[in-house]
Parts: structure tokens; sequence; C-alpha cells
């Protein structure tokens, strides 16, 4: 199992959008081959910021087929806009 891990700046003033925007993403994410389950936290002390934490079967189910995959470009139109700065994404074993 694999955990990705990203920290998520989103603009000011958008996170009510970003949230019914992630709701959307969440039904592509969820029916992807090697996904196990994500969670979307705010933060408390900053209202701005979301961690997100998705398990994943391997590294490539994430990498390669959920990056390089149709749907990835329907997960990114619908939250990259929101993101400021875009956020590093690591993985954790």
């Amino acid at each position: 199992m694999v955990l990705e891990v990203a920290i998520l700046n989103i603009k000011n003033g958008r996170t009510s959008e970003f949230e019914a925007s992630f709701k959307k993403a969440s039904l592509i994410i969820e029916t992807m081959k090697g996904y196990i389950r994500h969670e979307l936290k705010k933060c408390i002390e900053r209202p701005d910021q979301y961690i997100l934490l998705v398990q994943w079967e391997t590294l490539e189910d994430h990498e390669e087929g959920f990056r390089k995959s149709n749907e990835y470009q329907d997960w990114k139109n619908l939250l990259h806009r929101y993101y400021e700065p875009f956020p590093e994404v690591l993985h954790y074993s």
C-alpha cells in the first residue's frame, strides 16, 4: 500500500467552490484501478488549506494508471484552478 500526501493551499475565498468540485472529483478517483480510499481534511489554523490523503495499492497505480488517464484530465479540470501554489505530492510506504 502506498499513501499519497498533498497539502492543498486554496486561493483565498474559494474554499466552498473547491469543496463542491472535490465532491465531483471524488467520484472520478474512486473508480481508478488500485484506488483504496481517500480523505480530505481542512486545516483548523489555516482555513484555506487542506490535506489530501489517498491510499493506492501501488505507486504505479497513481503515477502511471491515474495520472496518465483520461479521467485525470477531468480531475485536473475540476481542481487545479483552485491551487495556489500548486501542491507538491509525495508518496509514503
